[in-house]
């Protein structure tokens, strides 16, 4: 088969390509012709590139324009599928990776200031994105995303049939996220940041503090430190300003336990190093992290706005928090966590394994085949 795929920036160096990477090698082996339309790339071997120029001068028009752009460069061939891992207009396939705009709108519309709620509605790019939204699960044929929280919102939102969306959850590697790691690089991570044996680490991991929940994290770490006899730090990795978040833990009086680390290219030793995996997010239509945390044997607390939470069952591999701003409600998860924490991540690391990246990308190629067989790719 001819194949394109549509991704803005592409690279399939790094943990967050992964499940594309396997997914592009499996297809080039089996022989089939692959294209990849993006504005900015790395080369790999066996796979052609299709520039699409942006206007990067504001969100709103790197995004219209990308969307216009590939479209027109995909007209220029003929494929027997489109896969578009972005919200542009001319695809077979959408994986909404992303999730659901409209939904994220809502959520936000619960947590931020009037004046924040208010530029919703006259943002260009809220209002082009929302439009762009109503095409795409109008227009395109299959809709594929990564948790049942996510088709649910897009039925709510804009009225899909079931039959034109399918689930297919992400995928983890199992041999770089393992708990064999902990005696390893995990007991050197430690050391580096100077958490002793006895010590209990907490582990967050994501970009986008505001809406991955690290104030909520710190705000309830007062009440994990009063009721937890040993040591409690919490390691909070990813890309940020972390000014803001320091200055509320100094205000709450935990700046002692937390530790910025910045942005981590290589991951697992936080993973090996913590002895749970916390992430009280606003929203993550499925959270790589979580199951990054769960196959490297961590308990996992999250929020129910997290797609991730339909494969935690209560208190067995982790915690889900009704709450997303409650941060007695999830220092009371934290602490039962500790307290369970090496049984609970057994069954973590357990639930982990049915979630292979292989499995992921198996699956979604099934799906790309599927839909050029029975001919509803566009023309």
């Amino acid at each position: 088969m001819r194949l394109a795929f549509v991704k803005k920036r592409f690279s399939t160096h790094g943990g967050a390509e992964l499940y594309l990477r396997t997914m592009l090698g499996a297809l080039m082996r089996e022989g089939h012709e692959l294209h990849i339309f993006a504005n900015r790339w790395t080369d790999e071997q066996g796979l052609a590139f299709h520039k699409v120029n942006i206007i990067q001068a504001t969100s709103f028009l790197s995004a219209l324009t990308f969307s216009w752009n590939s479209a027109r460069e995909l007209k220029k061939g003929h494929f027997d599928c489109v896969v578009s891992f972005e919200r542009t207009e001319h695809q077979d396939i959408y994986r909404a990776g992303d999730g659901c705009h409209r939904a994220w709108l809502d959520i936000r519309s619960g947590v931020e200031p009037l004046y924040r709620r208010l530029s919703f509605s006259i943002n260009p790019f809220h209002r082009y994105t929302l439009a762009l939204e109503a095409k795409i699960f109008s227009d395109t044929p299959l809709i594929i995303v990564n948790s049942e929280m996510v088709k649910k919102q897009i039925q709510r939102y804009y009225g899909a049939p079931d039959e034109k969306i399918t689930v297919a959850y992400n995928g983890v590697d199992l041999d770089v996220y393992s708990p064999a790691n902990k005696s390893g690089c995990g007991k050197a991570m430690r050391g580096k940041h100077g958490i002793r044996d006895e010590d209990r680490a907490l582990l967050f991991v994501g970009s986008g503090f505001g809406r991955k929940g690290v104030a909520t994290l710190i705000k309830a770490l007062p009440g994990v430190v009063r009721h937890i006899p040993e040591r409690v730090v919490a390691l909070i990795a990813g890309k940020g300003d972390s000014g803001h978040y320091r200055e509320l833990a100094q205000r709450v009086g935990v700046s002692d336990n937390v530790i910025f680390t910045g942005a981590q290219p290589e991951i697992a030793g936080y993973y090996a190093a913590a002895d749970i995996f916390v992430l009280p997010t606003l929203y993550d239509p499925f959270s790589n992290a979580c199951l990054e945390a769960m196959a490297s044997g961590l308990p996992v607390i999250t929020t129910r706005n997290n797609g991730v939470a339909e494969i935690i069952e209560q208190g067995r591999e982790g915690f889900v928090t009704e709450s997303l701003t409650d941060p007695e409600e999830l220092s009371g998860r934290i602490i039962l966590a500790l307290r369970d924490a090496e049984a609970m991540g057994v069954r973590a690391r357990a639930k982990a394994e049915q979630f292979s990246i292989r499995y992921a990308a198996e699956r979604f190629i099934g799906l790309i085949k599927e839909a050029a067989v029975h001919s509803i790719c566009i023309d």
